[in-house]
C-alpha cells in the first residue's frame, strides 16, 4: 500500500491546508477537461454533495494503484488529502475501513468494510454488480460511473457489425480462412446497403444516441426507444417509450441494443420479442448478455426470423467453446470488447480526477447513477 500525503504539517496547519485546497479545487476544471465535459454532455448531479446528510471534507480516500506520476497528478488535484492505493479488491476492502470515498471498487466487502463511505466511482457504464448488492440502495453512498465516456468507440463497433452483417462478412470471412473464392456465398438477397434502412436504437443513453448520430450519417432511417421520455436529438425520427418496444422492432431492419442491465431489462429479448421483430432483421447487442434470453435468440436465429445478430456480450460471459450460438447462421462474435480502444484511459481517469476534485470540494459530481434505477 502506497499513500500520497503530506504528513509533516502540525494538525491545524494540515486542516487549513486542506480547507484551501478544497476551495481553490473547486475553481480549476482544467480546459481538457471541461471540453471532455461538454463534447459528451456530461451531467452533473442535483444537489452538491455537501447538502448530503452526513458529508464532511474527506481525509482519506481508496485509489487503484497506478504509476507515480499519475497518483501525483491525482493528489495535485486535492491537496492535503490522503490518496492510498490498493492493487485488488481485497486490499480495497481493507483500506476501506477508514476512508470517506474508494475509487475503482465496489463489491461487497468494500461496502461493508466501508463505514465510513460517502462515494463510489466505477470505471465502467455498467453498475448491476455495485446497486445489486445487499443493502446498497440503503447506504446513502453516492455512486459515479463512467456513461457515455465509451459512447463514440461503441458506437463505432456497432457500425462495424452493421456493416459486417449487411455486407456478408459472418459468411467470407471463414471462406477466406479456407482459402475459398465463392462469390455467389452470400444470396444477393441478403447484401443490404444501409442507406434507406430502418435503425430501432433501444436506450438512447450516450452509447446509443452515438449509434443513431453515425447511422444517420449512413442516410438510414432512425427510431429509438428510451425509458424517460421521447424527446430525442433531431437525427433520430421518432423517440417511443418502453412499452413500445414490439411495436417498433416491427417496423426496424437493425435493432441494437445498447441499455443496461436492471431488473426491468433482464431478458427483454425473449421469444416474444424475436416474434414481433420485423422478419429477417439484424439484432445487435452490446448493452448487456442477459437482457437476452440466449435459447430464444438461437432459435430466432436458425429458423430465420432473424437474419444475423452481431454480439459483443453473450449469456453466458465468456460463451463456452460448444454453444450453438458459435455456428449459428450469420453470426458475429467479439469478446466484450466494444469499449477497447487504442487511447488507452485517458478521459475515464480525467472523469475520476475531476469527481476528486469535485468531491473534496463538496460539489456536484459528474454522472451520478440513479441507484434505484440502476443507471
Amino acid at each position: 500500500m502506497k499513500s500520497c500525503r503530506n504528513n509533516s504539517l502540525p494538525l491545524v496547519a494540515a486542516s487549513l491546508l486542506i480547507l484551501l485546497g478544497a476551495q481553490a479545487g473547486a475553481q480549476s476544471t482544467d480546459a481538457e477537461t471541461t471540453r471532455l465535459i461538454t463534447e459528451l454532455g456530461l451531467r452533473e448531479s442535483a444537489r452538491p454533495v455537501s447538502e448530503l446528510p452526513g458529508w464532511h471534507l474527506p481525509a482519506r480516500i481508496v485509489v487503484p494503484a497506478t504509476d507515480p506520476e499519475r497518483l501525483a497528478w491525482l493528489a495535485s488535484a486535492v491537496p492535503g488529502i490522503e490518496l492510498v492505493e490498493a492493487h485488488d479488491a481485497d486490499e480495497a476492502a481493507r483500506l476501506a475501513r477508514d476512508a470517506e470515498a474508494v475509487i475503482g471498487f465496489c463489491t461487497g466487502p468494500v461496502v461493508d468494510a466501508g463505514v465510513r463511505l460517502r462515494w463510489i466511482q466505477v470505471f465502467s457504464a455498467g453498475v448491476e454488480h455495485c446497486v445489486t448488492l445487499p443493502g446498497f440502495a440503503g447506504r446513502g453512498i453516492v455512486l459515479t460511473n463512467m456513461q457515455k465516456i465509451a459512447g463514440p468507440v461503441m458506437s463505432e463497433h456497432v457500425l462495424a457489425f452493421m456493416l459486417g452483417l449487411a455486407r456478408g462478412f459472418a459468411s467470407y470471412v471463414p471462406l477466406q480462412a479456407r482459402g475459398e473464392w465463392s462469390d455467389e456465398a452470400v444470396p444477393e438477397e441478403r447484401m443490404w446497403s444501409l442507406q434507406g434502412r430502418t435503425l430501432l436504437v433501444v436506450g438512447l443513453g450516450g452509447i446509443g444516441t452515438e449509434v443513431a448520430r453515425r447511422a444517420q450519417a449512413f442516410g438510414m432511417t432512425v427510431i429509438a426507444i428510451r425509458n424517460s421520455s421521447r424527446e430525442g436529438p433531431p437525427f433520430v425520427r421518432e423517440v417511443g417509450l418502453s412499452p413500445e418496444l414490439q411495436a417498433f422492432a416491427g417496423r426496424a431492419d437493425f435493432i441494437v441494443n445498447t441499455l443496461p442491465l436492471t431488473p426491468e431489462t433482464r431478458g427483454i429479448y425473449d421469444r416474444k420479442f424475436f416474434d414481433a421483430a420485423k422478419r429477417g432483421a439484424l439484432f445487435i447487442n452490446v448493452g448487456r448478455g442477459a437482457s437476452v434470453v440466449t435459447a430464444d435468440l438461437v432459435a430466432a436465429l436458425e429458423d430465420g426470423r432473424l437474419g444475423g445478430a452481431g454480439l459483443d456480450v453473450t449469456d453466458p460471459e465468456p460463451l463456452p467453446a460448444d454453444h450453438p450460438l458459435w455456428h449459428a447462421p450469420n453470426v458475429l462474435i467479439t469478446p466484450h470488447v466494444a469499449a477497447a480502444v487504442d487511447v488507452g484511459d485517458g478521459s475515464r481517469w480525467l472523469i475520476v480526477r475531476e469527481n476528486l476534485r469535485r468531491f473534496v470540494a463538496g460539489g456536484r459530481l459528474l454522472s451520478e447513477v440513479d441507484v434505484q434505477k440502476g443507471y
